[in-house]
């Protein structure tokens, strides 16, 4: 897709997932037994057609640059093109509620300046979803728009607050953006945006000279400032969308990957969610193994009982073990007889034989990385 190139934010603040995010950002945090989160938006970019990718990093980059290397699992190790790394501005330091600051893209301007393509399409890295970028990009040159954000829908409003409301006419022009789903209107779906939108890429650079002397601005709030003089319109995508802003939903995101529903629309045989491919053996399952609705990566070896629970590579389950609701990463050992219940352990987490450890469906216990339980 010449007409555009993408830009994923990668640098926000990561307090938001407490230990999981402790060393490294949040894009960088595994998800799904094998994957990162960033490896979603890219991926959707990548299968777009999408052939330059700009990633704005944090400040703990490193974990994310190891996972991504010169992105050739992403066919971006390319000489015209590909995947180019931009160093972020703030690092989140103090601005935890920026999550597109205009000043990260400005600091690398000439990533913008360099190339002739119409358009940006700009997405954060904390989202799960896979989307098809062809159709929006069509959509937003027919209807000749500034800006196009694309949202979701639900019938009720959430409880949460890191939320924006969209307000639109039948056309589907924007006319407000708020922190209330009152502004979807009377009597009809809240719709709300899901940190995706597309840019003309010389408005973008328009921003960035009129907006250079304002510090720590949102690009969000500039386009909500300037919604009567811009074309902004919005684009419904109804394919699932899992946000990531607190403990609690990565683990219901994590663990909604059992529902077969789910898995068909993230895990399109024609658009791949790709990462960073590792060769292991095949799990191996010890006679008195019973595993129950779990995925299981390759690698494992279980000898006790694992229901409702994601398994990342090179786990060790130890006969008695009782498994139940839980999200284990990379190369955790668990001993004889423990008994785990709604718990995230971090990479390297080695649990002793005989432990019981539990937390609640809304509240999972979360174990830090490398910790001897």
């Amino acid at each position: 897709m010449s007409s555009a190139i993408g830009i994923i934010s990668a640098n926000m603040n990561s307090s938001v997932l407490q230990g999981l995010a402790q060393e490294r950002p949040i894009a960088a945090v595994p998800f799904g037994g094998r994957y990162r989160l960033l490896d979603f938006a890219l991926s959707s970019m990548v299968n777009s057609g999408i052939r330059t990718v700009g990633l704005v990093t944090p400040q703990q980059y490193r974990p994310m640059l190891d996972h991504l290397g010169a992105g050739k699992d992403w066919s971006l190790d390319r000489k015209s093109g590909g995947l180019f790394i931009l160093p972020g501005a703030i690092h989140s330091l103090g601005h935890y509620d920026i999550r597109f600051s205009l000043k990260d893209i400005a600091l690398n301007i000439e990533f913008l300046e360099k190339d002739c393509a119409r358009n940006v399409i700009i997405s954060s890295s904390d989202h799960v979803f896979n989307a098809d970028f062809r159709p929006i990009i069509d959509h937003h040159d027919q209807v000749e728009a500034d800006v196009t954000l694309v949202y979701n829908q639900s019938d009720r409003p959430f409880e949460r607050e890191d939320l924006i409301y969209l307000r639109g006419k039948e056309d589907g022009r924007i006319t407000g953006l708020g922190k209330n789903c009152e502004m979807s209107g009377p009597d009809t779906p809240c719709k709300y945006f899901i940190d995706l939108f597309i840019i003309r890429r010389e408005l973008l650079l328009q921003m960035i000279e009129g907006y250079r002397s304002v510090e720590n601005i949102e690009l969000i709030e500039i386009i909500a400032q300037h919604l009567g003089e811009l074309k902004v319109h919005g684009y419904f995508f109804g394919g699932y969308v899992g946000r990531i802003h607190s403990v609690s939903d990565y683990f219901q995101s994590n663990l909604a990957l059992l529902r077969e529903e789910i898995r068909k629309d993230l895990f399109i045989n024609t658009q791949p969610i790709r990462t960073k491919i590792r060769d292991n053996p095949p799990a191996k399952y010890g006679k008195k193994a019973q595993v129950k609705n779990s995925l299981i990566s390759s690698g494992c070896t279980i000898e006790g009982t694992v229901e409702n629970t994601i398994l990342s590579r090179g786990i060790v389950i130890e006969e008695g073990c009782e498994i139940q609701n839980c999200i284990i990463m990379s190369k955790c050992v668990i001993g004889k007889g423990s008994k785990l219940q709604n718990v995230i352990l971090d990479k390297f987490v080695a649990v002793n034989e005989g432990n019981v450890l539990q937390g609640q469906v809304n509240q999972p216990l979360v174990i830090s990385k490398k910790a001897i339980i």
